[in-house]
């Protein structure tokens, strides 16, 4: 038999897949690891803690597999900061994790000096602490690391190439995906930004190759796996996801329903011109090369009904919901806007906190908990409507991921929403096929991307409502959206 490895190292826990030749899921693991807060808006990750919970994952698919895969592919957590001393690999320091806020003075400092237009124009991305580029500058306030950073002993990488340097005993790689994540890479030149670089005083003999995120770029030491692996696919967990999906044409999107919502739309092989609150991003094209999306984060998405359950206790469990929704024929003017942690994309107001209209003494738990639901198919809308308007673009489907695409009615809704047919695949965890892939190609275990997704069958959601219906449902959202920045600027 012939399988590959997909080492899904992600932000709470790590997962191996091994993922066979004709598609089939032959195992997987999965391992939790430790989460640290040292102040409030810090979260770190122990450097050791991701490698091993990888390996222990790795190890355990493999052997529930019964068979060593031919290659590996890696996806990962972006723009989480990983420092080591090249010789030793040991770790110098925590990881700083991409929730982390801690140089949120710092990227106001420099939009005062009016450098965020660069930045745009460089990267694709807004000047936010979500990015790596701050956080690596904060650790080289250190003056012992930053003189060794200039010597050279010292490599930053986001995790992806901490695994690479652990797994091959040192080599030090990254891909465009997650290159394009830090802040430090230019999306048209493709490479590492002299300007930028200078800009965070990042020396450049910390970071790390860029290669292909599809292509044969080193193997594993034999003492990890009883025998050396080809590392040949990585890619960025979102990047991943769109890959594994089998989106790389322009005009085909994904979006992954989590804690919060990620929507990416690939457009093609020329950097696009990213609307206000979108960012630009690097994709593989279908050969696993570069190619560009459109990304949008919805910042509450899963979690609306984390908190019905678990903080105002009207459901019991998260697929309570999808009954309740059903039992009643709307939301009986009720919307709900969970702005908890302000609002993301396209609207980037960070004062905006949670909001719910149209209440009346008729409103019941099931019209709550249908308006959470909607509020999920809204937001996702309302990114893909200022992708589409910014690019020209059309959709002839979404494809969906991620915890929330169990719920039939969301999307059902959501196909009803976007007057487009959702598609969601039968393993919804597509960060680890999207890795599986791209390694695959490289090694010849499928021809071509379209090879791949043949493997995966869809579950259709067609829409069932007319042009008037759909309008209706947004001009409620609109104004409950309306009210909730009203209140955050007032």
């Amino acid at each position: 038999m012939t399988s590959i490895l997909a080492l899904d190292q992600g932000t709470t826990s790590s997962r191996a897949v091994m993922v066979h030749q004709d598609g089939r899921i032959l195992a997987q693991a999965q391992h939790e690891f430790p989460q640290h807060f040292p102040a409030p808006g810090q979260v770190e990750h122990h450097p050791a803690d991701l490698f091993e919970s990888t390996l222990q994952a790795a190890r355990e698919a493999i052997a529930a597999a019964g068979e060593h895969p031919v290659a590996i592919g890696i996806t990962n957590q972006r723009e989480t900061v990983v420092c080591w001393d090249r010789r030793t690999l040991e770790p110098l320091g925590p990881a700083i994790v991409w929730q982390d806020r801690r140089t949120t003075d710092r990227c106001a400092d420099l939009k005062r000096q009016g450098v965020e237009p660069l930045i745009r124009r460089k990267t694709g991305l807004v000047l936010d602490p979500y990015f790596s580029a701050t956080k690596v500058e904060h650790r080289l306030r250190d003056p012992d690391l930053r003189r060794r950073a200039e010597r050279g002993e010292v490599a930053f990488g986001t995790v992806d190439s901490w695994l690479v340097a652990k797994l091959t005993g040192g080599l030090h790689l990254t891909d465009p995906t997650n290159a394009s994540r830090t802040m430090l890479y230019d999306l048209g030149s493709r490479s590492w930004d002299p300007e930028l670089l200078e800009l965070f005083s990042v020396p450049a003999a910390m970071l790390p190759d860029i290669v292909p995120s599809s292509g044969v770029m080193g193997e594993s030491a034999p003492e990890w796996f009883g025998r050396p692996i080809l590392i040949a696919g990585n890619a960025g967990d979102q990047q991943a996801a769109l890959f594994g999906q089998g989106c790389a044409l322009p005009g085909m999107a994904k979006n992954t329903y989590g804690t919060g919502a990620f929507l990416l739309l690939y457009t093609g092989d020329e950097v696009p011109e990213a609307p206000g609150g979108l960012l630009a991003t690097v994709a593989c094209d279908p050969r696993g090369g570069i190619g560009y999306a459109l990304e949008g984060s919805v910042f509450i998405a899963g979690a609306v009904m984390q908190w019905l359950r678990d903080g105002l206790g009207i459901v019991a469990t998260a697929a309570e919901s999808e009954r309740l929704a059903e039992s009643v024929p709307d939301t009986g003017g009720v919307s709900f806007v969970p702005a908890f942690v302000g609002l993301g994309s396209p609207h980037w107001e960070p004062e905006a906190r949670g909001t719910i209209t149209g209440l009346t003494r008729g409103t019941t738990r099931a019209h709550l908990v249908r308006a959470a639901l909607e509020s999920m198919a809204h937001s996702s809308r309302d990114l893909l409507e200022a992708m589409l308007d910014g690019t020209g673009l059309t959709i002839p489907r979404l494809r969906v991921d991620g915890g929330a695409t169990a719920n039939r009615w969301l999307m059902q809704f959501q196909a009803d929403l976007l007057g487009v047919s959702v598609e969601r695949p039968d393993y919804v965890e597509t960060t680890a096929l999207g890795a599986a892939a791209l390694a695959g190609l490289a090694v010849g275990v499928w021809p071509s991307l379209e090879a791949f997704v043949a493997g995966r069958r869809f579950e259709v959601s067609e829409p069932r409502v007319g042009p008037a219906e759909r309008e209706r449902w947004v001009r409620g959202w609109r104004r409950a959206v309306d009210a909730t920045l009203h209140w955050a600027r007032g």
